[in-house]
C-alpha cells in the first residue's frame, strides 16, 4: 500500500557485484544472469550527498522560493524548516494544508523540506526517492534519507548553517519530539544556532494566500460529521472515554489532549471528510478526568442514542459532564449528532479553542496528559510545566480490534475481491480478448468504479498503477502524470489501490504480466512471493515485535543479494486510516511495539528495478492466536489469518522455484479466495467474472509437489525442546 518506514538498505536492485558474491543455493546461482548488473547500470544504487545530489541549481528561478526568502528575511529567520504535517501531525493532509508540496513541488506524504538563503534542500525516504528525482525543481536538493553519508537535517542544519543562525519553524505543525530534536541539536553546534518558534501567519501561507493569487489553493475541508454505529465499532463512546479519564488519571492528570485525527475519531466514534481518503474529522479533544470545574450529568442524557450507553450490558452515562470537549468547526457537527454526543457527555466547543481550554485546565492547578509524539509544540508548549508527557493510551486500543471490527472488516475485503475480480475480468477482456489497450489513469477510474459498485464510498489512497517502468517508483501516484503510461499487457503492471467501505479499509498490491514475462520477472515475482508467504506463514510469540518477523519476507531475495527500500507491513484503521501504529514490520530497530491479537498489518514484500518495472504482493493479515504442537508455561503463539481475498496471477511464477508447502498455501489460499468471494458474484449477475475468478483460483502443481505428495507420513526427522 502506501507503505511507511525508513529503511537503511544499500541496494535498490542489482548488486554489481557477479555471482561470486551472492549467497544462496547452487541452484539459485545457476539461474543467475551474472552479467546483469552490467548490463543494467540503471539499477545500481545511487547515494545521496553525491556531486549528482547536490549540485548547483540551473533553469529559471523558482517564484515560490524566492516569496519565501523574502518572507523569511522579513522575519528574521536564516532557514526555514517545512514538514509535511498539519496541526493535528497527519500523515495524509487536506489539500488546503499541504504546505511542503506547495513550496517545493514534491507530492509524496513523508518528507521535509528546509529552506535558506541560497539552499533548498528536500528529505526523504526510499519509497519517493524516484517520484522526488521527477518532481523537485533544478534548485532543490534530494536528500535521500537514510542512505550512507547522507546528513540527517539536524546534522546538516548544525554543520552548514553561519553562526547566529535562527531556525524557523511553525509549532502548530511540529510534534514536540520533533521540535526539542531540532532545539538539542542547533545547541550542539556551538556557534549559537537557534529554533525560532514563530508567532502568526505559516511563512508558507503568506505566500501561498487564500488561492486567489498567482498560486491555486483549495478551500479549508467543511465535510460533516458522522457517528459510528456500534455494530461496527463494538464499543462505545462512552466506554472509550472512561478508559482514557482512567489512564489520564492515572498519571495524575487532569485532562488528557488527543491530537491526532484517527484517535479523535475513534475515541468518539466519529467519521469525517476531512482529509482525503482518510474518514476523518478535523478536530481536538480534551478528556477530563473528574473534579473541579465540571458538574453532575443530567438525568435526561442516558437513554440518548448513539453510544448505546442505556442498553444492556452498556456502560452508564458518565457522572460528570463534559466527560470530554470536542474542538471542531461546529457546523460540521449536526443538531442530532450534537445531542447525540451530549448524551454521552460530550460538549462540542469550536476549533479555536482548544489553547485556551488547555491554559484553563493549567490554570485550574491541572496536569495535561500528553503524547510528545502526537501533540504539537504549540499546545504543549500552552500546557508548560503541567504537562505529562507520556505515550497515547488510545493508541494501542485502537490497533488491536474487537471481534465486531474485525467483522466489518472481512466484510469490507470479501466485497473488495468481488470488485477486483470484476475489474480483473473486464482488464483481461480489454487487452486479451478485445486487443485493446488502457492507460494509467483510466485504470485507476475503473478500479474505483469497481469498488463503488460494491459498496466502497472512497479510496484509501490514490490509486498506485504503474505500467512497465513506472512500477518501480514505490509510491507513484498517475492521477499527477502528464503522460500516464499505456498498458498493453506486454509490460508489468504494478496496482496497489484500496477503498473505504462501511466499517473496513482495504489495501492490495497485485503485479500482472498478460503477455509473456521474461524469466527474470518471474524469477523476481516468484521470489517476492516467496517472502510475502515465508512471513504469512510464521509463527510467533505474543508481543514479538514486527521488527524480528521482517526477515522471513526478504529472505528469498536476501540468497541472492536483492532487497526492498521499504518496511514490509504497516498497521491499518478499521474504517479508519490505511496507515496506523503502532505497530510495524519493519527492519527498523526504534520500533518495539510487540505484536498482539487483533492487530491487522499488511504484508508486502517487493522488488523494484529502476527505468524497467516493479512487483509488490500485498495482502492484510489479522494477528490470531495459535495452537501449537508443544507449549511453554506463560508463553503464547501468534500467526496471521488472510483478510485479503484476491488471486495472485499464477502465470508470472517459477514453480520450480516453489517448495511443495508454498505450492500448498498458494493453492490454500487461491481455495479460500473462491469460497469467500464466489458468493457475491452470482451467475446470472456475474457470470463473466465468476468465470475468471474460478479459472484464477485453480489450482497449481510442481515437481517438488507431486513428489511430496507421493511420499509416505513418517516421523520427523528432528525435533527440539
Amino acid at each position: 500500500p502506501r507503505m511507511p518506514g525508513l529503511r537503511t538498505t544499500t541496494l535498490l536492485g542489482i548488486a554489481a557485484c557477479g555471482a561470486a558474491a551472492l549467497s544462496g543455493p547452487a541452484s539459485a546461482l545457476a539461474r543467475w544472469p551474472t552479467a546483469r548488473a552490467l548490463q543494467r547500470p540503471a539499477v545500481l544504487w545511487l547515494r545521496a550527498g553525491s556531486s549528482a545530489s547536490m549540485s548547483a541549481p540551473s533553469g529559471p528561478p523558482d517564484a515560490k522560493l524566492a516569496a519565501l526568502r523574502a518572507e523569511m528575511a522579513r522575519a528574521g529567520v536564516g532557514a526555514l524548516v517545512v514538514p509535511s504535517g498539519d496541526a493535528h501531525l497527519s500523515e495524509y493532509v487536506h489539500p488546503h494544508y499541504d504546505r511542503r508540496a506547495f513550496v517545493s513541488g514534491f507530492t509524496g506524504s513523508a518528507g521535509t523540506a528546509l529552506v535558506t538563503p541560497d539552499r533548498a534542500l528536500l528529505w526523504t525516504d526510499g519509497r519517493y526517492f524516484l517520484q522526488a528525482e521527477r518532481e523537485l525543481g533544478s534548485e532543490w536538493s534530494l536528500m535521500r534519507a537514510g542512505e550512507p553519508e547522507v546528513p540527517t537535517l539536524h546534522q546538516w542544519v548544525a554543520e552548514h548553517l553561519p553562526a547566529g543562525t535562527g531556525v524557523g519553524i511553525d509549532p502548530h505543525v511540529f510534534s514536540v519530539d520533533e521540535a526539542q530534536a531540532l532545539e538539542t541539536a542547533l545547541a550542539g553546534a556551538g556557534r549559537q544556532l537557534s529554533m525560532i518558534p514563530m508567532v502568526g501567519p505559516n511563512l508558507v501561507d503568506t505566500v501561498w494566500g487564500d488561492g486567489s493569487s498567482s498560486w491555486p489553493r483549495a478551500p479549508p475541508p467543511t465535510g460533516h460529521a458522522l457517528s459510528v454505529p456500534l455494530h461496527h465499532s463494538g464499543l462505545g463512546r462512552v466506554a472509550k472515554i472512561s478508559s482514557a479519564a482512567a489512564a489520564a488519571r492515572a498519571q495524575g492528570a487532569g485532562a488528557l489532549l488527543v491530537c491526532m485525527l484517527d484517535e479523535v475519531g475513534w475515541l468518539l466514534n466519529l467519521r469525517g471528510r476531512d482529509v482525503p481518503h482518510c474518514p476523518v474529522l478535523q478536530g481536538f479533544v480534551l478528556v477530563h478526568t473528574g473534579g473541579e470545574g465540571q458538574r453532575e450529568a443530567g438525568g435526561g442524557r442516558a437513554g440518548a442514542a448513539g453510544d448505546g450507553s442505556a442498553r444492556s450490558g452498556a456502560p452508564p452515562p458518565p457522572a460528570v459532564y463534559p466527560a470530554a470537549t470536542l474542538f471542531v468547526d461546529e457546523t460540521k457537527i449536526s443538531p442530532e449528532l450534537a445531542a447525540e454526543l451530549a448524551a454521552d457527555g460530550v460538549e462540542v466547543l469550536s476549533y479555536g479553542q482548544i489553547q485556551p481550554a488547555i491554559e484553563a485546565v493549567v490554570a485550574a492547578g491541572k496536569g495535561v496528559m500528553l503524547d510528545p509524539n502526537k501533540v504539537t509544540y504549540a499546545l504543549r508548549r500552552a500546557a508548560g510545566s503541567s504537562a505529562i508527557e507520556r505515550p497515547s493510551p488510545l493508541s494501542l486500543p485502537k490497533s488491536i480490534k474487537n471481534e465486531a471490527e474485525i467483522e466489518a472488516m472481512v466484510a469490507a475485503h470479501r466485497a473488495d475481491g468481488a470488485a477486483l475480480a470484476t475489474f480483473f475480468c473486464w482488464l483481461e477482456r480489454r487487452v486479451c480478448t478485445e486487443g485493446g489497450t488502457v492507460d494509467e489513469k483510466e485504470i485507476a477510474k475503473r478500479v474505483a468504479a469497481a469498488r463503488a459498485s460494491f459498496g466502497a464510498f472512497d479510496l484509501s489512497f490514490p490509486t498506485i498503477a504503474g505500467v512497465g517502468a513506472n512500477g518501480a517508483i514505490i509510491h507513484y501516484d498517475c492521477s499527477k502524470a502528464d503522460n500516464p503510461a499505456v498498458f498493453d499487457g506486454s509490460q508489468m503492471l504494478l496496482l496497489d489501490s484500496g477503498g473505504q467501505y462501511s466499517g473496513g479499509t482495504t489495501d492490495v498490491t497485485r503485479t500482472i504480466h498478460m503477455g509473456t514475462p521474461t524469466p527474470w520477472q518471474r524469477q523476481m515475482f516468484t521470489r517476492v512471493l516467496k517472502g510475502n508467504i515465508g512471513l504469512d506463514s510464521t509463527l510467533f510469540p505474543d508481543g514479538t515485535p514486527g521488527m524480528a518477523i521482517d526477515a522471513f519476507a526478504r529472505a528469498a531475495l536476501w540468497q541472492v543479494g536483492l532487497d526492498y527500500l521499504h518496511g514490509t507491513g504497516h498497521g491499518v484503521g478499521a474504517g479508519l486510516n490505511v496507515h496506523e501504529g503502532p505497530q510495524s514490520i519493519s527492519a527498523r530497530y526504534g520500533n518495539q511495539v510487540g505484536l498482539r491479537a487483533g492487530m491487522i498489518c499488511s504484508n508486502e514484500p517487493g522488488y523494484y528495478e529502476q527505468g524497467a518495472f516493479g512487483i509488490r504482493i500485498e495482502n492484510l493479515l489479522i494477528v490470531r492466536k495459535r495452537q501449537t504442537a508443544h507449549a511453554m508455561p506463560g508463553r503464547n503463539f501468534l500467526g496471521f489469518d488472510q483478510l485479503t481475498h484476491v488471486p495472485i496471477q499464477k502465470s508470472l511464477m517459477d514453480v520450480s522455484l516453489l517448495t511443495a508447502a508454498e505450492v500448498e498455501w498458494i493453492n490454500s489460499y487461491h481455495g479460500r479466495v473462491w469460497a469467500q468471494v464466489s458468493p457475491l458474484l452470482p451467475e446470472e449477475d456475474y457470470s463473466e467474472a465468476r468465470q475468471w475468478l474460478r479459472t484464477a483460483t485453480a489450482p497449481i502443481s510442481s515437481p517438488l509437489a507431486e513428489r511430496a505428495a507421493a511420499l509416505v507420513p513418517g516421523p520427523p526427522v528432528c525435533a527440539t525442546a
